[in-house]
């Protein structure tokens, strides 16, 4: 099994955007901010890689921890802290999803198609991150 920790908030991947080269061809790329997440992501799954890529089918859980709201009344925050209350703002989980998925492509396994069950659940915490366990089916 394989478990780390993505410090620092956590990134959804955004839409695809277009562009056009001096050709006038159009292209699509990911936004910016998605791409460095997915860079960072890559980078500290990289430190917990096993030797070589996981081969067969996974099971990948992951717990998005969102940073508290402002607003938040002191009551709120221990509520959030303590699981009680959960994130039902954008974005979806499946967002968070596939830019971690997109990441541990090629550092932990070869392909997400290998990802046979994918388990996502998103949190509130005063200490923003993303956890993600990778495990082998037998």
């Amino acid at each position: 099994m394989i478990e780390f920790t993505v410090l620092g908030e956590p990134v959804a991947q955004g839409r695809p955007r277009a562009g056009k080269t001096r050709k006038g061809k159009t292209v699509l790329y990911d936004p910016q901010k998605s791409r460095d997440f997915k860079q960072y992501v890559g980078l500290v799954a990289s430190q917990h890689a096993p030797s070589e890529l996981l081969e067969g089918p996974l099971n990948v859980k992951v717990k998005v921890y969102k940073p508290m709201l402002k607003r938040f009344s002191k009551k709120r925050t221990q509520e959030a802290e303590s699981g009680l209350y959960r994130p039902l703002t954008k974005p979806d989980v499946d967002n968070y999803a596939k830019g971690i998925k997109d990441a541990l492509n090629k550092v932990i396994w070869n392909d997400d198609s290998q990802v046979v069950e994918f388990t996502i659940s998103k949190w509130y915490s005063s200490k923003p991150r993303i956890e993600v366990e990778v495990s082998e089916l037998e």
